[in-house]
């Protein structure tokens, strides 16, 4: 689904469908509708991914309360493995690519098959040697995640990626800042275009913001990939539905992209088609300031410089100063030489 210029724009799913199916299956259809290029779930076998010890992120707290661990938590709102072939299939009926986040091993061999165009690696597991492995081993094309890293880690990661067969040309990195919602301040969306120093395929954003201003200036400043977290109701319970976007605010944060996208444009400076016929009006020519006569020396006293353009151009100001009128010209009537 990706062309050379075209911004990958992925709506994430995530765990937004509470471990309902039919919640899971209409965010396929609300992404597809949005005009999303991919909807993104996450696929984990929750007791591989967190120890019983493990905490919840203060985020987590706040949206979830402290009752249950991160565990339980993660269990709760989490599909089954067999599910996301299912999920898949809807995507190809529906026309919009499928994409998972794997967050353990078995979950990376279980979305092997399902043929993603691309690897989506979350910014919790930069750090996990084994899971890059396992990754590069799969082969294709990746799409990184960098939040709570440094450059240097990032680079360790592709380098890992590379290492195991991934051509760098085939990796895309997201700056993030995980946090939700993440407040402005720590955006540093600047951060992404340092990214471009790893030379891989691409950059881009992920983001937890409130509301879409962000990714559409990421799109300005030359994001290639750009993902969102959207739900289908934010009042709903859950660790996520806050800080995502609801199916209109998805629609509207596509759209704006898109129009960013043709905004860009060749970075040539030309004459736009659609301002050419402006020019003749906005334009100015050398005009008679007064009559003129016939035989007349042309001075800074009886010419001047108005609309429209269509007669010769002040830039010729000084080939025309000190030539003869060969005609009378009328106060206002453009001059001729």
């Amino acid at each position: 689904m990706e062309t050379k210029d075209r911004i990958i724009i992925i709506a994430e799913a995530g765990v937004n469908h509470n471990a309902s199916m039919e919640m899971a299956k209409q965010m396929v259809h609300e992404a597809a509708k949005a005009g999303a290029d991919y909807v993104k779930f996450q696929t984990a076998v929750p007791e591989l991914v967190i120890s019983s010890i493990a905490p919840k992120a203060e985020y987590q707290k706040e949206t979830t309360g402290n009752v249950e661990s991160q565990l339980e938590m993660c269990k709760a709102i989490h599909l089954p493995l067999s599910a996301y072939s299912e999920l898949a299939e809807l995507c190809k009926e529906v026309g919009i690519g499928f994409m998972s986040t794997p967050f353990d091993l078995v979950s990376i061999d279980t979305l092997a098959p399902l043929q993603m165009d691309y690897w989506k690696i979350p910014s919790g597991e930069i750090t996990n040697l084994p899971y890059l492995r396992k990754i590069a081993s799969k082969g294709g094309k990746v799409i990184l995640s960098t939040g709570m890293s440094t450059l240097s880690e990032v680079k360790e990661a592709v380098d890992i990626l590379v290492a195991g067969g991934i051509a760098r040309h085939d990796i895309y990195l997201l700056h993030c800042t995980t946090q939700y919602p993440t407040p402005m301040q720590d955006v540093n969306l600047r951060a992404m275009l340092s990214l471009g120093e790893l030379n891989v395929g691409g950059i881009g954003y992920s983001d937890h913001t409130l509301g879409i201003e962000v990714p559409i200036a990421a799109a300005a400043l030359g994001a290639r990939v750009i993902e969102k977290h959207f739900t289908l109701d934010k009042s709903l319970p859950g660790p996520d539905h806050r800080a995502s976007l609801n199916p209109a605010e998805l629609g509207a944060m596509v759209k704006a992209v898109r129009n960013i996208e043709k905004a860009l444009g060749s970075g040539k400076k030309i004459v736009a088609d659609s301002e050419r016929g402006n020019i003749e009006v906005a334009r100015k020519s050398i005009v008679a300031a007064r009559d003129i006569k016939r035989g007349e020396h042309f001075t800074e006293e009886n010419i001047t410089v108005k609309r429209p353009g269509n007669g010769i151009s002040p830039m010729n100001w000084d080939n025309v100063i000190g030539k003869i009128a060969t005609k009378d010209f009328l106060y206002d009537s453009l001059i001729e030489l």
